[in-house]
């Protein structure tokens, strides 16, 4: 990570190939050491006319990178040629937009033919004119001017730091932007430091506390002034004063100074030291955590920060990151419905339907000796349709092998291996395949397939590209006998209202299955085809040429040429997939919602796709009053869409005709609960980045956050990272809420940096978002452990800590104050000098930072139970100013027992021996030794949790009061330091009399006896939540109550998950052009070429397979139509 001075306004860069004195002025200096394992990375760069490794940090603008398969780029890049041809290469952009997709690159045709010539790359001396440095992550402008040629560029020649070079042997690229001007690095937030709102709060109390010393130095200060002047005469002859100090003004000045100095114990100075101690035992109960802990990846949680544990019991947002956090990002063919029939289900032997758990057994495809071994189908009678020959079920798995994008190739050892541009397609390709129809190769003219053992060679025809708005994707296909076909998939809403009209009753059943698949969760895609005659499709095929040769509303006359040919298709069934959620993740969002914290999901990911996982995750339902979708393209669209919405929610016209006017109404109102409270129900808000850059803009960005923050669940879909801080930004400014932001990839980073809390996951994006988090773990669903146990713990402990500290610091030093009253205000201390430096040190810190670090009121697995126990935090309860000021209170109370009480039982009072005990050094120890016996015993009744640490420590600490009392009163010790420990034999002489014992005694009790009166009748007649359960606790054997094993949570609504392709438009063109395709000829000797040629028809073995299998299965389960 960089960071370079201020610099001017740029309005165009100009970059030089290979001449970095020319580029000299894009120099940087580099942050601070975490950011090595990034800088440091290796990158081969083309210098002098040869390939050297250089650091990243040593990347300047203008060199010449050559980049290898699977390696990060260093720096944004203009792509000069590749191994690919016509100078393609693909990328991944995860750390991006969160995308693990591929998507494509190609050269200028001018540069592609530089190739490898490593002589003709150094001589490149081409100029790039560009658009300044830009957060703009789907936008560059420029040209390349070269040999006396200008030539355009845009988004599709460049290759951006963050991604990654996938299917690609090498590429050569040209540096634009390096270090902070990349568009990764634009997009990363402003590092902040963080600090918790009760550090705020300790700041400003410790600032009341010095003045409240001031206040008593002063009180002190005119008392001795006035004693000076009314009493201090008749002392002179016994205080041998000079002049000067006769006066009484300069002694109460001198007065002030010294009660300063003896009152400062009241500033707690330690308290510092105190809390980081605590934090730091938090951090470590995080990092030990073994519920925390993720076996697979062998990866621990970590607290990367000691400064902000606290803060973790007090959140009310969550920023969550779609892809990689909620989601593995896995498709997995999950169910069918093939001709009115599902295929997916497991029944038992009565046939009643069963859930799919580890014990079930999965289909066997050992006799597909290409079969993909990751994949599972569990419903054995799919098998059977298939070795029984089913024609509609040939059909199907066939349109899943020839309608997509995928790509075939081989690795290095042989296998066949699936480039995917959509997860979504890359699930049904495999499932065909595994099912005997595996996609082989494919050339702009031909797609193969080996079908059940057979390699069938279609001539492609035509290809209807997939956009957002046809929602479906067909192509056009000539099999071996000469018909001609058109297969169709797309979502099921515009799917069906292209079908025959014969295909009525076979459209509701399957409609019927879609609203099951749909309410599991499931991504569904409807699947259709249609016959063609030749005379047809060649006049069809006309139509479209004559529409691609037009410039004037070209995409119009194309997409009414795709209308004309898809219609009246036969419904063959749908196809449902699951985008597989991190374990525990529905369990984890319902949790953080019944604590009252509401979760946002910000995503580069496509709406369709981030409104499936939020069915999938509960977040959405079908119960939901309303769901807003905002996707104005203006200002006005976007403001009329709040508008909108903002009446649904109050049930009434806002009465506003001018979009601005209503805003600036709006900023006047103030953000509060109060509103939120006026609306009933449950809605949801979903929007888009475009209109999202809309919304943030200041005279909307009021009323956005108002709505969404009525809303149950708010989704951002399309969001560049910057976009994603800003969110964030706004929810810390106006609704002066704690916030947590949690993602697994780069660009998270900026949300992650803007929030209170970032929490990094270590997934499959890298890890960069872990290097700038402040919390990581692997999965999600360990964030409702960190928030609801550990999150909680630390904040309770901590607020015990501070009003436990505040306290005993107030009780210490105010006895001073008391006893200044009758000592003439003279600066006199009440307790022993070694008392006063050990108490605060020895007597009492080990007790209390034990009570910081292990305390908790209930136990771990209550505090997941009843997520509820989570609500004092959000609404700072435990210590806030209030809480501050009955600790005040009750500490001033404890130091008038402490003083006045051993005062009135020692006037005029003998003791047992008949010698008269006042004595300034009896009464000391008497105060000193009540001071300890009555902290203690209040840290006793403070403690919830008790281990053996706590009485250690608690028990402990008396004893070591007495230990060092009597040493430091003893004879031995004042005959070697007789100027230090001038109390000698006082202990002994003092604490041997009954009388003194029974001072010590009632003083103890008039301080305690209150707090347990108060917190008793507390408990019995207005118990909390936390009281609730911890008597429940304490009522069992083992303080758990009966949980029993949750299902986990299905959805069972009607609601079909809507239709999700995540490839982008326009890859279908580069399929049939052929630029995408490899040269290889394949032998039948080698690789996919033997298996193609040589491959024996496996059909045998699956009969073989299947033999035993078919008498358990019967067709009786076909759905009647």
């Amino acid at each position: 990570m960089f960071c370079g001075e201020k610099k001017l306004l740029e309005t165009e860069r100009r970059v030089k190939a290979n001449d970095r004195e020319f580029n000299e002025k894009f120099q940087y200096a580099f942050r601070h050491k975490s950011d090595n394992q990034v800088n440091n990375r290796l990158s081969e760069v083309l210098i002098n006319g040869r390939l050297q490794s250089e650091k990243w940090m040593n990347v300047k603008a203008g060199d010449i990178i050559k980049l290898e398969n699977n390696q990060f780029v260093a720096a944004d890049l203009l792509l000069l040629s590749s191994s690919e041809p016509h100078g393609l290469c693909y990328i991944e952009t995860a750390e991006l937009d969160g995308e693990t997709n591929l998507k494509v690159r190609h050269a200028l045709p001018v540069t592609s033919e530089l190739g490898a010539d490593i002589s003709s790359l150094a001589k490149f001396d081409g100029i790039v004119a560009c658009e300044p440095p830009n957060n703009k992550l789907d936008k560059f402008t420029g040209d390349l001017s070269w040999k006396d040629n200008k030539y355009p560029l845009n988004n599709e020649k460049i290759i951006l730091r963050g991604c990654v070079l996938r299917n690609t042997s090498w590429c050569f690229g040209m540096v634009i932007f390096a270090g902070p001007d990349t568009k990764l690095m634009q997009n990363s937030g402003k590092t902040t430091f963080k600090r918790t709102s009760i550090d705020r709060l300790m700041n400003t109390l410790v600032l009341w506390i010095f003045g409240f010393l001031v206040c008593m130095g002063v009180i002190l200060a005119i008392g001795n002034s006035i004693w000076k002047h009314q009493v201090g005469d008749y002392f002179r002859a016994f205080l041998f004063q000079d002049e000067v100090g006769k006066n009484p003004i300069f002694s109460g000045f001198l007065t002030f100074w010294s009660y300063i100095i003896i009152l400062n114990t009241v500033v707690p100075i330690s308290l510092y030291v105190s809390v980081e101690v605590i934090r730091l035992g938090h951090s470590h109960f995080i990092n030990w955590d073994r519920k925390m802990y993720y076996a697979k990846k062998e990866t621990l949680a970590e607290a990367r920060t000691t400064t902000l544990n606290e803060e973790l019991g007090q959140i009310e947002y969550i920023f969550s990151d779609k892809t990689g956090t909620l989601t593995q990002n896995i498709m997995t063919f999950n169910k069918c419905s093939i001709n009115g029939r599902t295929y997916g289900e497991v029944y038992d032997d009565l046939g009643r339907k069963t859930e799919i758990n580890e014990k079930t057994k999965p289909v066997d495809f050992s006799f597909n000796p290409q079969a993909d071994s990751k994949f599972q189908f569990y419903d054995h009678s799919l098998i059977e349709s298939i070795k029984l020959g089913d024609p509609k079920v040939y059909e199907f798995f066939r349109l899943l092998a020839l309608c997509h994008t995928v790509m075939p190739e081989e690795n290095n050892e042989g296998k066949l291996i699936y480039q995917v541009q959509s997860p979504d397609e890359g699930a049904l390709v495999t499932a065909a395949r595994n099912f005997g129809f595996i996609f082989k190769s494919r050339t702009p003219e031909t797609i193969t397939v080996e079908e059940m053992g057979k390699i069938v060679t279609y001539q492609l025809l035509a290809f209807l590209d997939f956009n957002n708005i046809r929602k479906r994707m067909s192509v056009i296909v000539r099999n071996p006998e000469g018909q001609i076909k058109l297969y169709c998939k797309g979502a099921d809403t515009i799917l069906f209202e292209k079908l025959h009209s014969s295909n009525e009753e076979l459209m509701t059943v399957t409609s019927d299955h879609l609203s099951e698949f749909g309410g599991e969760g499931l991504r569904t895609l409807a699947i259709a085809y249609r016959n063609l005659n030749e005379e047809y499709f060649k006049e069809w095929f006309k139509l479209l040429e004559e529409a691609n040769r037009v410039f004037d509303k070209r995409d119009e006359r194309v997409a009414a040429a795709y209308e004309e040919i898809e219609r009246d298709m036969m419904l063959l069934g749908a196809t449902a997939i699951e985008d597989k959620l991190q374990d525990g993740v529905i369990e984890t969002i319902t949790n953080l919602s019944l604590a009252n914290i509401k979760i946002w999901v910000l995503t580069g990911d496509k709406q369709e796709t981030a409104m499936n996982i939020g069915y999938s995750c509960n977040m959405l339902t079908d119960d939901m009053n309303e769901v807003f979708i905002l996707s104005g393209h203006t200002a006005a669209e976007v403001w009329e869409e709040l508008k909108k919405a903002k009446e649904i929610l109050f049930g009434r016209s806002t009465g506003f005709t001018n979009g601005y006017a209503f805003c600036e109404k709006l900023q006047e109102l103030k953000l509060g609960s109060t509103i939120e409270e006026t609306v009933t129900g449950d809605y949801a808000l979903i929007i888009n980045g475009h209109s999202l850059g809309y919304a943030l803009e200041a005279n909307l960005q009021n009323e956005f956050l108002e709505i969404a923050c009525i809303c149950k669940t708010v989704i951002c879909c399309r969001v560049t990272p910057l976009q994603k801080a800003q969110v964030v930004e706004l929810v810390k400014k106006h609704r002066k809420a704690v916030t947590l932001a949690i993602g697994d990839g780069a660009n998270d980073i900026s949300m992650i940096k803007s929030a209170h809390i970032g929490v990094g996951i270590s997934g499959q994006e890298g890890m960069q978002a872990v290097l700038a988090s402040d919390y990581s773990f692997a999965q999600f669903r360990y964030l409702q452990r960190l928030l609801l146990v550990h999150g909680r713990w630390s904040y309770f402990r901590m607020c015990k800590f501070l009003c436990y500290f505040f306290y005993k610091n107030f009780a210490f030093t105010l006895v001073h104050f008391w006893f200044g009253f009758f000592c003439g205000f003279s600066a006199q201390t009440v307790y022993d000098q070694w008392f006063i430096t050990l108490f605060n040190i020895v007597y009492t810190s080990l007790p209390v930072l034990a009570m910081g670090i292990f305390d908790q009121d209930v136990n771990e697995q209550n505090s997941m139970d009843y997520p509820n126990l989570y609500g004092p935090g959000q609404l700072n309860l435990l210590f806030n100013k209030r809480k501050f000021f009955i600790c005040i209170a009750h500490g001033v109370y404890t130091s008038f027992a402490l003083f006045f009480i051993p005062y009135g039982a020692f006037y005029n009072v003998a003791g047992e021996d008949g010698k008269h005990i006042a004595d300034y050094q009896s009464f000391a120890v008497t105060i000193a030794t009540s001071l300890v016996i009555v902290v203690s015993v209040q840290i006793a009744l403070d403690t919830s949790y008790w281990t053996v640490i706590n009485h250690v420590f608690i028990w402990g600490s008396i004893a070591v009061y007495f230990s060092i009392l009597f040493t430091m009163h003893s004879d031995g010790i004042f005959d070697i330091f007789p100027n230090q420990f001038p109390f000698v034999g006082n202990a002994r002489h003092s604490l041997s009399q009954k009388n003194i014992w029974l001072v010590i005694l009632l003083t103890t009790v008039v301080s305690v006896m209150p707090v347990i009166t108060f917190r008793f009748l507390k408990v019995v007649l207005y118990p909390t939540l936390s009281d609730q359960v911890r008597q429940l606790q304490k009522a069992q054997d083992k303080a758990r109550p009966l949980r029993g094993h949750k299902r986990q949570p299905r959805r069972t609504s009607s609601r079909r998950s809507g239709y999700a392709f995540a490839h982008q438009e326009g890859y279908g063109e580069l399929i049939t052009s052929g630029k995408n395709m490899r040269v290889k000829n394949l032998h039948p000797t080698s690789g996919l070429g033997k298996t193609m040629y040589n491959s024996t028809s496996w059909i045998e073995n699956l009969c073989k397979k299947t033999t035993d299998t078919v008498n358990s299965f019967s067709l009786d389960r076909t759905v009647k139509l």
